[in-house]
């Protein structure tokens, strides 16, 4: 890749890397280890330095572990996490070199061909690298190679870095498990005396071909330099965040508002051209005494329209202490989703838009998670036929046809004194005495067989539509296999 300038890889081992997340955001003294869920048993996952130095290791039991050491103090592991913290290191050691790729679940590896005299040298590099996971609570060994399989070894077997230009006097000493085998071949290996890298360097290559495969020769030939391996540095995701640093600093609402649109305009500019949009809106206002606030805008559906969302930012822009001066504001899109462009049509749309801003701004001051939609269900049983979702996070629904109306208001149902099939004359219903009028029925209603559900146990039901001399229009229903008169809901 560079031209006269030899090829230089360093692998970074996190070998406490679960515990040592966690711990930094829980600090804790003593012995410590997270736990996982494997085959119905609750077992040790990563533990610290002191677990260690107590003897526990990786995968033994946690009741083995709390017999042995009474002071073992746990905590569930969280790969997800453990994950997402690995690409904010991936992320941290880019300014070492471009080319950082993962090496498994707790690893790194990076390229560092032509970058580390910036540095001082590859000794002034691993030293930067290994002061700043320090400072951050991070354990890690480190190894540096002319290649990738070197490097990986000597960070987990070795921590140490080899000459340049051969690379088995620094692997030769190291155990042939360091070549990234398996466990069953590294086994097989040992058990014909090949120990070390050393020993498999000087075997014959045709016999081990022939009884181990292509695989260990490949590990050996990449880990010696004879046969190449890439690394694939992981593309960086767009950042969609915009800052802008004020001559003077500013207080007014309408001024904060202006600085707003234009970062808002800029914003947006770039999600369009990611065809992404916004769902969380994150601006952030620096003040000059230092202090910072926040004021975060959660949209009921992704956006990237400067005009719609800026209006939605007044009313918590309002209520924000400006102190003496605002110097800085930096606004982010923290969710994005994506957004593509669609064709125009004839179809006007602006009743939807208008539903969602409202949403949004509803949102702003319940929650968006408290405002909700009726969405249709696959059922014919009243209580059935309609399920309540976060209406920010669902569409709505088109084609709910229902054959009859209706009501508006749905109930458990509410026993009125009434007997034969048809609806009773006079009836009192919630302490109110009532005459019907007009009626509309039945329409039978049969329960589902294939589904168990208490309230339909008295079979059948007959829905009626009564409206009341009083005003009151009620869904009444009759069971005649077990007679009886309820009210389940009402009419606007």
């Amino acid at each position: 890749m560079f031209d006269g300038i030899a090829r230089r890889v360093v692998s970074i081992w996190f070998h406490r890397f679960a515990s040592d997340r966690f711990l930094r955001q829980y600090p804790l003294s003593g012995p410590f280890a997270l736990t996982i869920k494997h085959s119905n048993t609750n077992r040790l996952y990563c533990l610290n330095a002191e677990a260690t130095r107590q003897g526990l290791h990786q995968g033994m039991a946690h009741s083995d572990a709390r017999a042995f050491c009474p002071d073992l103090q746990t905590a569930a592991a969280d790969i997800y996490r453990d994950q997402q913290f690995l690409l904010i290191l991936r992320r941290w050691a880019t300014r070492y070199c471009p080319w950082v790729g993962l090496e498994g679940r707790d690893g790194l590896v990076l390229d560092i061909s032509g970058s580390s005299h910036l540095f001082g040298g590859e000794t002034g590099m691993l030293n930067a690298i290994r002061n700043g996971l320090m400072r951050v609570g991070l354990s890690a060994q480190i190894g540096l190679a002319d290649t990738r399989g070197a490097a990986w070894a000597l960070a987990h077997y070795g921590e140490g870095q080899a000459a340049t230009g051969d690379m088995l006097p620094a692997l030769q000493h190291l155990p042939v498990a360091a070549l990234r085998l398996d466990e069953k071949t590294t086994t097989a290996l040992i058990r014909l005396g090949l120990r070390k890298i050393g020993d498999l360097a000087t075997t014959p290559r045709a016999p081990l071909a022939r009884r181990f495969g292509a695989n260990v020769l490949m590990r050996l030939d990449q880990a010696l330099g004879h046969q190449a391996e890439e690394i694939t540095p992981l593309t960086a995701p767009p950042h969609y965040g915009v800052r802008m640093t004020l001559p003077e600093p500013i207080g007014l609402i309408s001024d904060v508002m202006a600085g707003t649109e234009r970062l808002l305009t800029q914003l947006c500019a770039k999600l369009k051209t990611h065809e992404m949009g916004a769902r969380v809106f994150v601006i952030t206002l620096r003040r000059v005494d230092l202090d910072q606030q926040e004021v975060e805008l959660r949209l009921a559906r992704a956006l990237r329209d400067p005009q719609r969302i800026l209006p939605l930012f007044e009313k918590e822009l309002a209520e924000i202490d400006a102190g003496f001066g605002i110097e800085q504001l930096r606004l982010e899109a923290t969710q994005t989703e994506a957004l593509p462009t669609q064709q125009m049509s004839h179809v006007a749309t602006d009743g939807d838009d208008r539903l969602e801003d409202l949403i949004t701004r509803i949102g702003t001051r319940i929650g968006l998670e408290n405002i909700q939609r009726f969405l249709p269900a696959d059922s014919h049983i009243p209580e059935r036929s309609f399920i309540v979702a976060p209406a920010a996070y669902s569409a709505t629904a088109s084609g709910w046809t229902c054959k009859t109306p209706r009501p508006l208001c749905l109930f458990p149902p509410e026993p009125i004194p009434g007997s034969g099939p048809y609806p009773p004359n006079h009836f009192r219903w919630r302490r109110v005495s009532l005459t019907t009028g007009h009626t509309i029925g039945p329409e039978r209603i049969t329960p589902e067989w294939w589904l168990e559900d208490d309230n339909w146990r008295s079979g059948m039901r007959d829905y009626w539509r009564v409206e009341t001399t009083q005003g009151r229009r009620l869904w009444l229903f009759y069971t005649p296999q077990n007679p009886g008169w309820f009210v389940q809901g009402e009419f606007a």
